[in-house]
């Protein structure tokens, strides 16, 4: 039985990755973000079912355990364009970096305004470098491990669908540019989407989420106690 739901897990998952997928390259609307859909229709599902997570969670394990090579995948497009990279050197390490302070202190920001609590926002603070090292950033500085590894998913999940629709409307239209921006807020989510939107984007997505997540975990114990009470 077990093996049974297994297997029609990992064939729903990937069965429902590929429609939304094939949805958003159809209609490329920021809305029918493929991560979003297929989470919604994934939660729908085991609640119509009388399912749990942790009937699901084998399966998931399973899944979880390919993105390690999905993101050295990320080097394929990347080589590709490496003569973007070297081209655009300078402008994409200093956009990275300011992108990676900006928004740590948009959160904090926001955050203080909102009269949140100092762990919560040393929690909130690495919210856009991916969950392992977010996760270790907030051990460092006092915030909450499990509240940090939330606020990273919901900040990939906003970004992804958010992201490539405010782009849109600022007229940012160079697929570097959009890459990176993706890619230094919403971390592997948003690298992604750009992925769908061209293998440049992709590239420079990928490019942008480790350089993200190496800066932010250099400065983040110094940057973020300055915005503490």
């Amino acid at each position: 039985m077990k093996l049974l739901l297994f297997t029609l897990f990992v064939l729903l998952t990937l069965g429902t990755y590929l429609a939304t997928r094939w949805l958003f390259l159809t209609y490329r609307n920021p809305l029918l973000n493929p991560v979003f859909l297929s989470t919604v229709a994934i939660i729908a599902l085991l609640q119509a079912t009388g399912l749990t997570l942790e009937d699901y969670r084998p399966a998931k394990d399973a899944m979880t355990f390919l993105l390690g090579p999905a993101t050295v995948a990320l080097a394929l497009p990347l080589y590709h364009n490496r003569q973007v990279l070297k081209k655009y050197a300078l402008p994409v390490l200093s956009g990275v970096a300011a992108g990676s302070l900006t928004t740590m202190a948009a959160a904090l920001v926001g955050g203080r305004l909102l009269h949140l609590d100092d762990g919560v926002l040393l929690s909130l603070g690495p919210k856009s470098v991916t969950v392992p090292i977010a996760v270790e950033i907030s051990r460092l500085t006092g915030g909450d491990a499990s509240l940090t590894a939330a606020f990273v998913v919901a900040t990939g999940m906003i970004g992804s669908i958010a992201g490539p629709l405010l782009l849109t409307l600022c007229r940012v239209q160079s697929p570097v540019a959009r890459g990176l921006a993706l890619g230094t807020v919403s971390h592997g989510q948003g690298t992604a989407v750009a992925l769908l939107e061209n293998e440049t984007a992709g590239a420079m997505g990928g490019v942008a989420m480790a350089i993200a997540a190496v800066f932010t975990a250099l400065v983040a114990p110094y940057y973020l106690p300055l915005f503490l009470r």
